[in-house]
């Protein structure tokens, strides 16, 4: 396994001090971007201005989670905003693999997202062609959730069907983590790790980040 990516949320930062939020992150590798409509999820958060402050704000790639009842139509507008990578949700997707096809021919690394209850196994005719598969550990629509034990059966049976598909895409898991939790997540099959309330929540948003990501490389080095 290569080195694990922290990905912190900017869903809980301090949205009136963006730029100074990011600036504590700058050794994260990605910056999560949680786009919720308030139709597919029962909230709402940003949008595409709020995408291109970040990239005018951050040399840190973003990875852009839409949470959207509408990907398929408007996944080319965080695109031109500049998200390095685009996850999609299998719930609401009608043409999944065009969509995911079509933003890899933009040059934009895309990937689809499983809710809790959904199971692995619809991945099965798409695994070839996702960059990365986003597992969700909460239910979406807030920060600050547990995250839901089943998830780590969940991540055995992703990494089994990558395996018999000899495909490697990134994992990325959503919820919950912290530092108490990375180590068995990552053993389990984890890549990515999105992790909003743990940095930004944190007295040192900084020296979290660095933790997450020593401890997620000495799991991934047992696993």
């Amino acid at each position: 396994m290569g080195s694990i990516k922290i990905a912190p949320s900017v869903l809980s930062a301090d949205m009136a001090n963006l730029k100074g939020e990011l600036d504590k992150i700058a050794g994260a590798d990605y910056v999560h971007f949680d786009v919720m409509d308030g139709h597919f999820t029962g909230n709402l958060t940003f949008g595409v201005d709020i995408l291109k402050a970040v990239k005018h704000s951050t040399n840190v790639p973003v990875d852009a989670h839409l949470m959207v009842s509408n990907p398929d139509e408007t996944v080319d507008w965080y695109a031109d905003a500049g998200a390095d990578m685009i996850t999609v949700h299998y719930e609401a997707s009608t043409h999944l693999h065009r969509t995911l096809t079509h933003l890899q021919q933009r040059g934009v690394k895309a990937g689809v997202v499983l809710n809790p209850a959904t199971p692995v196994c619809v991945l099965e005719s798409i695994i070839d062609v996702v960059d990365m598969v986003l597992l969700m550990s909460v239910n979406p629509g807030f920060g600050g959730q547990s995250f839901i034990p089943g998830t780590i059966a969940k991540l055995h049976e992703l990494k089994a069907m990558c395996e018999r598909h000899g495909v490697s895409p990134m994992i990325e898991v959503d919820g919950g983590i912290s530092s108490k939790n990375i180590a068995e997540v990552v053993k389990a099959g984890a890549s990515v790790l999105v992790a909003g309330s743990a940095v930004f929540k944190s007295e040192d948003p900084a020296a979290e980040v660095a933790l997450l990501q020593k401890l997620g490389n000495e799991a991934a080095q047992e696993a």
